[in-house]
């Protein structure tokens, strides 16, 4: 995917540094905005919306110390990534700095490679951060589309599934808001550990929103990972309910008429696409396609996998908890 290229803010009194960072960053790619003082700076960040500043320490009218602690004080500010630059190497400069909020810190004279890389770190990981879900720290929605985009333009085989916690709404009203972030946080871990484990590198794991998942993964493992993920869920889950209600096996809720109901337990709904890149050009349809699985699988109880058809006139294959690979059919 296309991105537009990253904005720097350059602030030092120096003519001659101001060149060699506006060189250094041009020519890597970036585009450079650059002020000669802490109020100039300033003024270009509110103005310009910078993805990320080099601040000289000594400066004229506002030394960058000042314009860090300034930056740090408003919220549209709070997270900027800034390196600040200083001709002074002394430890109290540096832990100056570091306290005020610096995310990083060189000293001139810099090494130029090794300033970019620094550079390109600070917005690959103020980028993570701006997509990550507040909840779990997981990739958002851009960083999906991106990584699904990514695999289709690479040509990749790979598996898409989408998973969701059947009947968290019952669950969330009847518990509260704790328990139920402690139920989506579960659901994360096991992802997690689950594609650490069978996957490794190759796996990818997403937070849609609220109790909604992405994982992308080799074709080749996909049915092993979706098993292995409803069998640790299933095995965690127990936690989350009240013993009482866990041994019954429902949940006593009421309706906004204030009628009394029973509720089944949470279970899992992962809908699967084994081979995204034969079947879909784009992630949208991709997207559609297992929102159409998603919805076939929560038609049933208890947790499932449902797959997608092979054949337009195909039903998707639902694998419930205890399917064998031979087709047979255990306890679910």
């Amino acid at each position: 995917m296309m991105n537009d290229p990253a904005r720097i803010l350059i602030a030092d009194d120096e003519p001659h540094i101001r060149r060699i960072l506006q060189f250094l960053l041009e020519q890597a790619g970036y585009q450079v905005v650059a002020a000669t003082d802490g109020r100039e700076a300033l003024d270009l960040v509110a103005k310009e919306r910078p993805d990320l500043a080099l601040l000289d320490v000594m400066m004229p009218h506002l030394d960058g110390f000042a314009v860090l602690e300034q930056l740090r004080s408003v919220r549209e500010t709070q997270r900027l990534p800034v390196v600040m630059l200083t001709a002074r190497g002394e430890s109290t400069a540096r832990v100056r700095g570091l306290k005020v909020g610096a995310n990083d810190y060189m000293a001139k004279p810099f090494d130029h490679e090794e300033l970019l890389a620094r550079v390109a770190n600070l917005l690959d990981s103020s980028q993570a951060q701006r997509e990550a879900n507040p909840l779990t720290g997981l990739p958002g929605n851009h960083a999906i589309e991106r990584e699904v985009s990514d695999r289709l333009a690479a040509g990749q085989k790979f598996a898409a599934m989408y998973i969701d916690i059947d009947r968290f709404k019952s669950f969330n009203d009847h518990y509260g808001y704790t328990r139920g972030d402690r139920a989506i946080d579960l659901l994360a871990q096991v992802l997690c550990q689950v594609v650490d484990d069978e996957v490794g590198s190759d796996g990818f794991v997403g937070h849609v929103g609220g109790d909604d998942f992405v994982v992308l993964c080799p074709s080749e493992v996909a049915d092993a990972t979706a098993a292995q993920v409803v069998s640790l869920f299933e095995e965690g889950v127990e936690v989350m309910h009240d013993p009482e209600d866990w041994r019954q096996g429902y949940l006593e809720t009421r309706t906004r008429t204030g009628e009394l109901v029973q509720a089944p337990l949470i279970t899992l709904t992962i809908a699967l696409i084994d081979d995204v890149s034969s079947r879909y050009s784009h992630p949208a349809a991709m997207s559609d396609a297992l929102a159409e699985l998603k919805r076939h699988g929560k038609q049933h109880l208890g947790s499932v996998v449902a797959k997608e058809r092979r054949l337009a006139t195909d039903e998707p294959r639902l694998i419930t908890v205890g399917e064998q690979q031979d087709g047979s059919t255990g306890e679910s």
